[in-house]
């Protein structure tokens, strides 16, 4: 392989940017901070068929324990800036969504509030079209720029094939910019439910350890009767089992914490053996949520987002 483009390292460790804090390195990785030197990445990769990957704030990630082939990206400085315009908030794809919504609360600005509990990235949030108490990014989000290997596209929601937890962004492209319209409201308002849902996340689920976000997606199957993700694993008693270094929550039985020496195969094993307890119990199949960077291998019949 000819000497990649100054910036790209090689072997890079990826477990340090996911919260989980499993998984091998990267053959090459960059973190990229303009949009002109994305394109110039991509159309790179593109010309020596390498895959990319992108690692947002990894807090629904898991990295493959024997590394990653390609080039991995996380977008930085300008591609994770947050800009006020009116009632209109754009943000970098590696901005953190916690962050935008607290940009959005101090500016008198509602309406994407649901996002200071989804610990991830703008860019990871529109490509999973991320949700929680109620809210929904499709809901308030303007337009994005894609890049890719010919350049950068500016794409409605209308385009991006938004369904629940998924969107139409396919392989090789990169959500670099986000504008969301907001609506005008009372600062303080705002900064009180922030605090609100800041509170119900800490009590309901674990914080503080190396866990990642939701593991499987809330069931749409009329057998589980309105249960989530989470309730159907408690009630399979998953609540705190334990495959190798890894754990499902005592809290928040749908999520999973590596108890000090966790591999990516150990997280594996143990939603393999939450999903069968599921299915035994229930009759219902749970559907990964976690993306995957390598080759991470799932047992037949499943496969991660």
């Amino acid at each position: 392989m000819s000497l990649p483009p100054r910036g790209v390292q090689r072997d890079y460790p990826l477990a340090r940017l996911t919260t989980i804090r499993t998984g091998g390195a990267a053959e090459l990785f960059a973190r990229v901070g303009t949009l002109e030197e994305l394109e110039q990445l991509l159309a790179w990769a593109q010309a020596r068929r390498l895959e990319v990957g992108v690692v947002g704030s990894g807090s629904n990630l898991l990295v493959a324990d024997a590394g990653v082939r390609g080039l991995v990206l996380k977008l930085d400085q300008e591609l994770s800036k947050i800009e006020l315009d009116g009632t209109r908030i754009r943000a970098g794809g590696g901005a953190r969504l916690p962050a935008v919504s607290a940009r959005a609360a101090r500016a008198g600005l509602s309406g994407i509030e649901f996002g200071v509990n989804i610990p991830g990235s703008v860019g990871g949030a529109v490509r999973m079209n991320a949700n929680a108490y109620g809210g929904e990014l499709a809901s308030v989000l303007e337009w994005v720029d894609v890049a890719t290997a010919a350049g950068t596209e500016r794409r409605v929601p209308e385009q991006l094939g938004f369904a629940y937890r998924r969107s139409g962004i396919a392989a090789g492209e990169v959500v670099a910019r986000a504008s969301f319209a907001l609506r005008r409201a009372v600062a303080g308002q705002i900064t009180a439910t922030l605090g609100e849902m800041r509170a119900r996340r800490k009590q309901a689920q674990p914080s503080g350890i190396k866990t990642f976000g939701s593991t499987f997606k809330n069931p749409q199957d009329a057998r589980a009767e309105g249960r989530t993700a989470g309730q159907l694993l408690q009630d399979a008693g998953c609540g705190g089992l334990r495959v190798g270094g890894a754990s499902f929550s005592s809290k928040h039985a749908n999520f999973v914490e590596n108890c000090g020496d966790a591999t990516t195969a150990d997280v594996v094993a143990l939603m393999a053996e939450g999903r069968r307890r599921v299915k035994e119990r229930f009759g219902v199949e749970l559907e990964p949520e976690v993306q995957v960077l390598g080759p991470v291998e799932f047992p037949a019949g499943w496969s991660g987002s």
